[in-house]
């Protein structure tokens, strides 16, 4: 199971639904840790901040560069 979630995450729609949760949950974070000052909060933020970005930048990269194989061609 966790095969085909580790496949379906590279896909372009994986990509996009991890990138948005992560967003949204840093969301959450941010919320508690204004509201409660605690820097676990802000740390919790911040990751998955830099997890969303990691993931949508992917994304960007696939939509403009399109995706690469890692197989060989030959001429």
């Amino acid at each position: 199971m966790v095969d085909k979630l580790n496949k379906w995450h590279k896909t372009k729609l994986g990509l996009l639904a991890f990138g948005l949760v992560e967003l949204l949950i840093a969301d959450g974070f941010f919320s508690l840790s204004v509201d409660r000052g605690n820097l676990w909060w802000y740390l919790l933020t911040l990751i998955f901040l830099v997890g969303a970005l990691q993931n949508l930048l992917k994304l960007i990269g696939i939509l403009i560069n399109g995706r690469k194989t890692s197989k060989t061609r030959r001429s």
